[in-house]
């Protein structure tokens, strides 16, 4: 039996492997982030004690950056807590005979899905997550591929408008397209849009219902009504992804890219969007521009990952 646990800033997962590598046992809890680390490391550890079998690995993946080499955390920026913490190393003292393995939740996502999701057909697959942050992973005949320390892959943080001298901050990928960035956009764009506009409706029936946050979600079914706004905002969420993209593809020139995240949610008209527009910044050498795909996994994309990790560290063979 492998383990495999999801660390995010708002839902931990732990899920144990059959001998094929799926999920035959999962336990769930959201996270207090007033109880910082520590809450979530005592969910942790009482979940360890109800295992009726110690695991042969451990795999994580950590909702932020991380020293993978070492098995440390370097910081979360949700949870307060778990700068500087071994993780690796508590871990261990709790089930002594297992290998742990630590590495980006973002990366584990990829591995998730190059190895048991929508791009097992694939040699070099990058993932892009887009949800309250935008991050990535690439994968190279099923292994991750790794950069010099702390991270590599963060294709959030590439500019779209750079900093300059005056003071201005620019802005990244992540401040446009992520998802509370998209929010926010359509928190701005609501006055301004017609009594009947679906989008609208949508949102402001949440409102009155005391729900602030999480419009994005409303998109797809705005866009189902032909909301020309929700066309409009989805088109333009996915020229952003699809720019930032282009350097994926100049710099590694995957086989497919892969859309996770909240925001992926969108389903097919982003897809559509960010696979309409990428040919666009790719330059005619490497045209036509590499599949577009939406991720399979959804919910499931880390903690099968985290099991993937785990086997690979303990050398079983799960089906690829």
């Amino acid at each position: 039996m492998n383990l495999g646990i999801e660390i995010g800033g708002t839902k931990l997962q732990l899920v144990t492997s059959d001998e094929s590598g799926n999920i035959n046992q999962r336990f769930r809890y959201s996270v207090n982030p007033d109880l910082g680390a520590s809450g979530i490391l005592a969910q942790i550890e009482s979940t360890l004690s109800q295992l009726t079998e110690q695991p042969n690995a451990i795999g994580v993946g950590f909702g932020g950056p991380v020293d993978w080499r070492h098995g440390r955390i370097a910081t979360s920026h949700q949870i307060g807590g778990w700068s500087g913490f071994d993780l690796a190393g508590w871990l261990q003292e709790r089930m002594p005979t297992a290998v742990i393995s630590l590495e980006n939740d973002a990366n584990v996502a990829a591995l998730g899905e190059a190895r048991r999701g929508v791009a097992t057909s694939f040699d070099t697959v990058f993932y892009v997550t887009l949800g309250s942050g935008v991050g990535g992973g690439l994968v190279q005949n099923g292994q991750l591929f790794h950069g010099a320390m702390p991270g590599e892959a963060e294709i959030g943080h590439l500019w779209l408008i750079p900093p300059d001298a005056s003071g201005s901050p620019g802005q990244t990928i992540e401040q446009t397209i992520s998802g509370w960035a998209v929010d926010k956009q359509i928190r701005d764009l609501l006055p301004q849009l017609p009594a009947d506009s679906t989008l609208r409706l949508l949102v402001e029936q949440a409102h009155a219902a005391g729900k602030v946050g999480g419009e994005a979600r409303f998109l797809h079914p705005a866009y189902e009504a032909s909301d020309p706004v929700a066309k409009m905002l989805i088109e333009q969420i996915g020229s952003v992804v699809a720019l930032g993209l282009s350097h994926v593809v100049h710099l590694f020139h995957p086989d497919a890219i892969v859309l996770g995240g909240g925001l992926s949610l969108i389903g097919e008209p982003l897809r559509a969007a960010v696979r309409q527009a990428l040919p666009r910044f790719v330059m005619k050498t490497f045209q036509p521009a590499p599949l577009v795909l939406l991720a399979k996994l959804g919910e499931d994309a880390v903690p099968v990952g985290a099991l993937q990790l785990a086997g690979i560290a303990s050398n079983q063979s799960y089906a690829v």
